[in-house]
């Protein structure tokens, strides 16, 4: 059984993560995903992207996107021992924003430092997900030792 977790535990560990693997459709109807990196604002996940990549134009057609956030896991004194990572997984309903209809300090946070200016200022856009549904997590908000038992480490919690 799926153990309980409230959706402020989940957004608390969303907000402490950058990357996940966003998962859009292609024209054809087959699914695409690419390892983004995000940032989090008023429980809206943002990554900038290029307005011609394959994602934006998924997003463009079809607004319906799935997220992964992984979560590294290690054992304190033993780093060489490998854990699986711990999971956040979600649906969510995605638009695709020109950059300068952000701020320019979410801009900032998104580019991480980057200078961007002029034409690849243009050419950037922002994705903006909203999550729907519920949090699938793995490993999520429970010891090392019950991520062993799957059905002990899966968890759910309401977006």
């Amino acid at each position: 059984m799926p153990i309980a977790l409230t959706s402020e535990q989940v957004w608390k560990v969303l907000e402490r993560e950058i990357f996940a693997v966003l998962a859009t459709v292609n024209p054809r109807g087959q699914p695409r995903t690419a390892g983004i990196v995000y940032t989090v604002r008023d429980r809206v996940l943002y990554i900038a992207t290029g307005l011609k990549s394959f994602k934006a134009r998924n997003v463009a057609r079809t607004p319906h996107v799935s997220l992964t956030v992984t979560v590294g896991k290690r054992i304190p004194f033993l780093p060489w021992i490998k854990i699986p990572a711990a999971t956040i997984t979600f649906q969510g309903l995605a638009s695709l924003r020109p950059a300068d209809s952000v701020g320019a300090d979410l801009r900032k946070l998104l580019l991480r430092g980057l200078k961007v200016e002029g034409q690849a200022l243009a050419d950037l856009g922002f994705i903006e997900v909203r999550p729907v549904g519920e949090f699938m997590t793995y490993g999520i908000g429970v010891p090392l030792m019950t991520m062993r038992v799957p059905e002990a480490a899966r968890g759910r919690a309401p977006v």
